[in-house]
């Protein structure tokens, strides 16, 4: 099942690579209810997907996303009843949830503006890239919330730890590209204009490797965070012998042989 065309997003494949543009440039990008749920719906189907490898997720006109509209979202949400508020937050949460068990790695690609449900997007994706000029805030407690949305106070401290974490999410203050690189938020800083490029690099990289096996790397790296180092450890022994039942094990075996490079085919 490949996802369809965004209605509230640009979608275009290249190859085995697939990029999400928000493209709303003349408001920074922002989040609508209706962007949410097809942002949802994607990453859902991309868990069925056999010929995408590597998703893109990133913005039009130099801002990544300034997070949910003031006036589509926000504005609305003031006047909602608890159920209807419920089924909201629950619907965002979903979105995060859809990214983390969709088995393509994800990159962040992120320049400018990366606030509110937006750094969200970026905390939930498996690669983040940015440029020294980027600011992502947590914004939620300017808007009188709590900095508990969408897993934040799960993920954000397994990323940057728990008193980096709790500094952002308490102050709601922007945090820079370099500091976020230091902090390990980032995974590299790359120039303003180039920041596609090279996310588009690297996807390509990881889109030519073995991936059925980043799959399973993605897999654990997100199921191992609720086990002991017991279980964690049988549950890689079980993971890596299925992915060394794989062709592309083998593969990657007759090539060292032949002193070659291996040419992998995820299966």
């Amino acid at each position: 099942m490949t996802p369809q065309p965004g209605k509230h997003f640009r979608w275009e494949v290249a190859g085995k690579v697939a990029t999400i543009t928000l493209d709303r440039p003349e408001k920074k990008n922002p989040l609508t209810f209706d962007s949410y749920a097809e942002l949802r719906d994607t990453f859902r189907a991309l868990a069925l997907d056999q010929t995408i490898k590597v998703v893109v997720i990133t913005g039009a006109g130099g801002n990544f996303c300034s997070g949910g509209d003031v006036f589509e979202i926000i504005e609305p949400l003031t006047r909602m009843k608890m159920p209807e508020l419920l089924a909201f937050t629950r619907m965002t949460g979903d979105v995060v949830k859809a990214m983390r068990l969709c088995p393509q790695p994800i990159i962040a690609a992120v320049e400018g503006v990366c606030a509110g449900a937006g750094a969200i997007l970026a905390m939930a994706a498996d690669l983040r890239y940015a440029t020294a000029e980027s600011r992502t805030a947590f914004l939620f407690t300017r808007v009188g919330l709590a900095g508990c949305d969408m897993g934040a106070c799960a993920i954000l401290p397994r990323i940057i730890g728990q008193g980096r974490a709790a500094d952002l999410l308490y102050s709601g203050r922007a945090m820079t590209g370099e500091e976020g690189e230091r902090w390990g938020f980032f995974n590299a800083l790359h120039a303003p204009g180039q920041m596609l490029t090279a996310a588009h690099a690297i996807a390509a990289q990881l889109a030519d490797g073995p991936t059925f096996a980043h799959g399973i790397t993605k897999t654990m790296l997100h199921r191992e965070w609720s086990m002991d180092i017991d279980s964690a450890i049988e549950a890689e022994a079980q993971a890596q012998a299925i992915c060394m039942a794989t062709e592309d094990f083998r593969r990657a075996f007759e090539a060292f042989a032949a002193r070659r490079r291996p040419e992998f085919k995820g299966d």
